[in-house]
């Protein structure tokens, strides 16, 4: 038997009057994914419970059957594993995003105008997170490059205690005042957050960046603060070989601390320009490796979905069917049998430009045993009457029924 398990990430979505009060999935031309789902089993799934941020972090742990209540440390030490940090249990690691913001003179007066930095490409942003670590880092403070805008900076002997971080994609558009740290332990993040500003304003990256007339990565932002992370291996939880496929750190740090092989794909960006192609090879080559388990992510809904990118979410969806699902499957026919599993591991909406712990849809499809069938959409999972909480118990369910 394989698994595949297909995970578009903030896909899940509420109507959006610009698609004729359809959301991006109902409005997606995705004729694989509806194959299956007439001769699947389509539900919903509670993957962040109401007391939980819902992150992709908690959600992805969900989905691959771990209880985030029990196992979840922050957000930032799962990317910071990916990246290669062997962090101390003394250590306290932080989500680094490289943002654009506005030019007011006092930095407590701008406004976060691009969470990403025009998506700054990853050789641009080494440039400057080791310029960064050159001027601000030492003993206490060290800051490493990871993919495109997200980094990570390590607090030696730090402390959790730092009151509030807001992540930057849910105030884009905002002015900062209400959202900087403001907790007595958080004022040395506060202090590098200004100081980054300062050095990264005039830096040439940067003015090559407004040259082009592209946004500039003029300023650090701290958040998803956390201790080092620890998780059974997917292997001793399942008895199954498992993949992990990604652009982002943080889903190939879940890859590395639940010991699944984690595959770089050349091109993989996490957005609309991901390698596509690229990914449904990986899969394909994991299987015939001999892996049980693939787990595909795929970041692109949920960036469009941050960036209101109407038309996109829906494009995202429709390429992930036809450029992903649609040559897995053929792939996968290969074999005497084989389980799908797809679903967003939260909703990102549009209107809200942020996730949201709503239930989200699912399906499974099993080869040798066609189901009862459904619509894979919000409305036709809930039309199912099938629902699953907590959300860790979705891929004990995918695998055993």
């Amino acid at each position: 038997m394989k698994y595949l398990v297909l995970l578009c990430d903030g896909m899940a979505d509420y109507p959006v009057p610009e698609l004729g009060d359809k959301t991006p999935m109902e409005a997606a031309h995705k004729p694989n994914m509806d194959k299956l789902a007439r001769t699947g089993t389509v539900g919903l799934v509670k993957t962040v419970a109401d007391k939980m941020k819902p992150g992709s972090d908690v959600a992805n742990l969900s989905v691959l059957g771990y209880d985030p209540e029990e196992c979840y440390t922050g957000r930032s030490p799962l990317e910071a594993g990916s990246i290669g940090i062997d962090m101390k249990d003394t250590d306290i690691s932080f989500r680094c995003n490289l943002v654009t913001l506005s030019d007011e003179e006092k930095y407590e007066d701008k406004t976060i105008l691009d969470y990403c930095s025009d998506d700054i490409s990853t050789e641009e942003a080494k440039i400057l997170v080791d310029y960064l670590e050159e001027k601000l880092g030492n003993d206490e403070f060290k800051l490493y490059s990871g993919v495109s805008y997200r980094h990570c900076l390590i607090w030696d002997h730090g402390t959790l205690d730092v009151g509030s971080l807001t992540p930057p994609h849910d105030i884009t558009g905002k002015p900062i005042k209400e959202y900087i740290p403001k907790h007595e332990n958080a004022k040395k993040l506060y202090e590098l957050m200004v100081k980054s500003y300062d050095l990264l304003k005039d830096h040439p990256v940067n003015k090559a960046r407004i040259e082009k007339g592209l946004r500039p990565a003029n300023s650090m932002w701290l958040w998803g603060e956390g201790v080092r992370a620890s998780l059974t291996p997917f292997k001793q939880k399942y008895g199954l070989n498992a993949s992990m496929i990604s652009a982002v750190d943080l889903l190939k740090g879940i890859g590395k601390f639940s010991e699944m092989n984690v595959v770089h794909v050349d091109g993989a960006t996490g957005y609309m320009d991901t390698n596509f192609d690229g990914k449904a090879q990986a899969a394909i080559k994991e299987f015939a490796n001999g892996q049980d388990l693939v787990y595909i992510h795929v970041e692109a809904p949920d960036e469009c979905g941050h960036r209101n990118e109407i038309e996109n979410k829906k494009k995202s969806i429709e390429i992930i069917d036809e450029k992903i699902l649609a040559p897995v499957l053929k792939a996968l026919e290969g074999y005497d049998d084989y389980k799908v599993l797809i679903m967003p591991d939260h909703a990102t909406p549009l209107s809200l430009r942020t996730h949201t712990n709503d239930p989200i849809p699912f399906l499974i499809y099993k080869k040798s045993e066609p189901a009862k069938g459904g619509v894979f959409t919000e409305k036709g999972a809930k039309d199912s009457g099938l629902f699953i909480e907590p959300g860790y118990r979705i891929m004990e369910y995918f695998i055993n029924c």
